[in-house]
This record gives structure tokens, C-alpha cells and sequence, in this order.
């Protein structure tokens, strides 16, 4: 008994957590041991430019979901109370996910790893089998987890312990004749990285590796380093080896696992009938930059793209071309209504859900890219918003910290902020001119993230009136900048 009703595929979710579009072997590290992945991609669509809501974990996970930009679910930084206890807060009370539609088409949904988007302890958004973490990471062994409903320790490798719960999950699912939605949403490669984190068997595969993917540069201005146990410094940011063969190793670790959920489907018999897909929920900079973290890497927050690009792979037998490229540019807020276009479920026709479906993009039917101005992406952090096309990018910041123009043909890279410059004044007007109407045009007022006191340190409260303290976020200046 397994479904096998090729209308209705199982679908398998992978999520990593803070993993840049560079750190993978199929986006052209060379130095990154990924085979698993490298061959899904291989056998899938593989896209290029794949943006997040938000560079930054809670926010970025509640748009994948809703379909809702941050000033719209109102989760505008990485939630550091009412993940458990008796003040656990359900962040995104009343708003409904894509996964509640799965399950009213008749879909089972399961959930192993990182759920962190408030009151951990319950299943939300149908989901009815539940292995999360209490938080939203943390240490690799004796990880705080919540398992049938109850707060535990789990003493093994946890990124071995989401990919044990959901092989165990997928046993339970495949015994009636629905199908399922498989979440698996893996704490890697989010730090700490050293200190024995990570398997030595994994760590060990780095030994001599150049990592010349991750620059030693200069540090960022406005830097931030965390004062937690085991966090990187201003000082090993200059030798940063030894953490870069901890992060490399825990996306290895993500890759091991992922070869056996993909070896599983075959021993299940559904190998031929599941929509695989893999992402992250944000991007990274592993010294990209002078940067070690995502948009909260810095203050003022930062929008570039080792931040906001993140890798996306799709897989399906006989429906998704394999050795697939796409080029176009597509958010996060768009994959609501593509999973269920692609589906063929009802896609919510609500004029405040900014995202469109690139179902067709999925297939191979959504034609050569047009690399011109119709196509834009916009991002916010709290205060920080951006506008990218294919050739520039504006990030406009309100009112922390000076604004950036980058030319992305002649300066792919972002190191030269043209903000000030006379010959760039009339593109720039233009495009905060467009940004600003099209906030305008999806922004809840009630949780505007320009009115919130968002710092990167972390979440209280629910946003805007809905909060019961004078300030949702964590101040500047709070020793321990660490999202967990």
C-alpha cells in the first residue's frame, strides 16, 4: 500500500538552514563534497537564481509558507522567545501555509527538523506527525527536540537523527494509499562548526581543502561577531579554516542523508511517483564580504546576495527535464502558488499575495529568459528593503545606515556601492520610486517592518499591535548575537 497515483505525487521537502547558493557542489564549488545533491540536480532542475523573502531564518520560513512578504505575517527577525513553555506564541495565528491546502486535498504531512516559527511544541499547518527542534538550532549532539510531544534530548549527530525520524515517518506514510507531504528540514549548515559538532569521519574529508570558495577579506565595517561559546571572533575570522571544514562537513552531513531518503523511496516503491525538492531558507557568508553570517551578519543589516540567494533543486521522474538550468530570477514569496499550481490545486486568486507560480519553469515550458526590467525581486529585513533586477540592485534602508546602488554587470560581486554617484541619481530614483510602490501595494500597515526595531538579535513578541511589550526585538547590544 503506497500511493502511487502519479496525479497526485508524494512530495519530499528538504530545507537546510543557512546554506548560500554557492555552497554546493552542482553551483560550481569544487571543493564542497555533495554528491547526492550534485546528482539531483543532475536528474532535475537546478535554478540559479532562487532568492529568500528575507536573510534571515524565521521570516524567510514563514514567506516560503504563506506565500506573505515579512510586512505581511509580521515575523521580522529570527524568533528568540515563544518557541516553548507557557508563553509559547503561534507567530502565524489565522494566516494559512500552502501545507494546509496539501492537506485538504487529502495529503498526510509529516515534519522531521527545524521548525521555529513560534510554540514549537504543537503541530501547526497540518502537519500531524511532529519531530522538531525547541528552538531553531544549536548544538549537533544532545540537541533540544520536541518528540511525541515531549521536550527531549536527542544524543546522537541530529542531522542523523531528522533523516532517521523522517525515513521512520515515510514508513508510517506509505501504509495507506494517500499521499504525503514529507518535510525535512535539517538545523545544517547553521554553526557552531568546531568542537567536535560534527562527525570527525566528515570533518576529516576537509583536511587540506583551500576552500576557494570562501575568501579571507578584510572585515566588513559593520561586522558582527557573536560572543557565544564556540563562535567565530575577529581574530579566527582572518584563519577561518578550521570553521570552514565544520561548516563544509555539516553540509556533507545534509548530503549523506539526503542519499538515503532518496535510496529509501526506491525501497518503498515510490521512487518514480515524489516531487523532490531541496533549498534553504537563507543564504550565507562564510567571509564573503568580510562577513561570517546572513543579513544579521551586519548591522545595519546587509541584502547581498551570498545573503539572499539561496540553491533550489527540483526533482521528478518523467515531469521535471533532468540536467535542467533555469535562469530566471524567483522569490520565495512565489513557491505558495507554484507547489500548488504544479499540483493542479486551487491557487488562492488573493490580490495581497504578491507571488506568481513558475510551475511551467518546474516543467521545462517557461521559455528562454527575458533579462530585462519586468522581472524583479524585493527582499526586507525590519528596516532594511531591496529591489534587484537582473542587472542592478537598491537597497534602501530606513533609517539605519547608508542606502547601496550596485551595477551587477560590470560589478557582479558587490563591491562597489554607487550610491552617491551624479551618473547613477535618475536609475536609483527610479528604482526606490518602484520599490516603494510596490511596499506600498502588500504592506500590512499593522506589521510594517520600516515601524519595528528590528536589530538582528532576535524576536520577542508578535509585530505591531499585536505585541504586548514596548518592543517586539532585542536591542542593540546584546552580548550573545547567536539565532537559536
Amino acid at each position: 500500500m503506497a500511493n502511487l497515483d502519479k496525479s497526485r505525487p508524494n512530495i519530499v521537502f528538504v530545507m537546510t538552514d543557512d546554506q548560500g547558493y554557492w555552497a554546493l557542489g552542482a553551483n560550481g564549488n569544487q571543493d564542497i563534497i555533495t554528491p547526492n545533491l550534485d546528482q539531483l540536480a543532475a536528474d532535475g532542475a537546478r535554478f540559479e537564481n532562487f532568492f529568500c523573502a528575507s536573510p534571515v531564518c524565521s521570516p524567510a520560513r514563514a514567506s516560503l509558507l504563506t506565500g506573505r512578504i515579512p510586512s505581511q505575517h509580521g515575523v521580522h527577525d529570527w524568533i528568540r522567545k515563544g518557541n516553548t513553555g507557557d508563553e509559547a506564541i503561534e507567530y502565524l495565528k489565522g494566516m494559512r501555509g500552502y501545507t494546509e491546502d496539501l492537506k485538504d486535498a487529502g495529503y498526510k504531512l509529516a515534519l522531521s527538523g527545524k521548525w521555529h516559527l513560534g510554540d514549537s511544541i504543537n503541530p501547526q499547518k497540518g502537519f500531524s506527525m511532529w519531530y522538531t527542534h525547541q528552538r531553531g538550532g544549536g548544538n549537533y549532539y544532545n540537541a533540544p527536540m520536541i518528540k511525541n510531544g515531549q521536550l527531549i534530548e536527542e544524543k546522537g549527530y541530529v542531522t542523523d537523527a531528522i533523516t532517521d525520524n523522517a525515513i521512520e515517518f515515510m514508513d508510517q506514510l506509505v501504509q495507506t494509499d494517500d499521499p504525503f507531504y514529507l518535510a525535512v528540514h535539517y538545523t545544517a549548515p547553521h554553526s557552531p562548526w568546531t568542537n567536535h559538532n560534527h562527525p570527525d569521519e566528515l570533518v576529516k574529508l576537509y583536511d587540506g581543502c583551500e576552500f576557494h570558495s570562501c575568501p579571507v577579506r578584510e572585515l566588513h565595517p559593520w561586522a558582527i561577531f557573536s560572543t557565544a561559546p564556540d563562535a567565530l571572533t575577529r581574530e579566527n575570522a582572518m584563519n577561518p579554516k578550521e570553521s570552514l571544514a565544520g561548516y563544509y562537513a555539516a553540509v556533507t552531513g545534509v548530503d549523506r542523508g539526503v542519499g538515503r531518503i532518496m535510496e529509501h523511496l526506491k525501497e518503498a516503491g515510490i521512487y518514480e511517483n515524489t516531487l523532490v525538492i531541496f533549498t534553504a531558507d537563507n543564504g550565507f557568508n562564510c567571509g564573503h564580504h568580510g562577513i561570517w553570517g546572513k543579513g544579521n551578519g551586519t548591522f545595519p543589516a546587509n541584502m547581498y546576495d551570498t545573503s539572499i540567494r539561496v540553491p533550489f533543486i527540483a526533482w521528478h521522474p518523467d515531469r521535471i527535464p533532468g540536467g535542467m538550468t533555469v535562469d530566471h530570477m524567483v522569490s520565495a514569496y512565489d513557491f505558495m502558488p507554484t507547489i500548488l499550481e504544479y499540483l493542479k490545486l486551487d491557487v488562492p486568486k488573493r490580490p495581497e499575495l504578491p507571488g506568481k507560480s513558475f510551475s511551467k519553469l518546474l516543467t521545462g515550458q517557461g521559455g528562454s529568459v527575458d533579462k530585462d526590467d519586468s522581472i524583479v525581486i524585493f527582499d526586507e529585513y525590519g528596516p532594511v528593503r531591496m529591489i534587484r533586477t537582473y542587472t542592478d540592485k537598491l537597497v534602501y534602508r530606513y533609517p539605519y545606515g547608508m542606502d547601496e546602488y550596485y551595477d551587477l554587470v560590470s560589478d557582479p560581486d558587490e563591491e562597489h556601492n554607487r550610491i552617491g554617484e551624479d551618473r547613477c541619481a535618475a536609475r536609483i530614483l527610479e528604482l526606490k520610486n518602484r520599490l516603494e510602490t510596490w511596499f506600498e501595494r502588500y504592506v500590512n500597515p499593522d506589521l510594517d517592518g520600516r515601524l519595528e526595531r528590528v536589530t538582528g538579535n532576535g524576536q520577542l513578541d508578535r509585530a505591531g499591535k499585536y505585541s504586548k511589550h514596548y518592543s517586539s526585538y532585542e536591542p542593540l547590544g546584546y552580548t550573545s548575537h547567536v539565532d537559536v
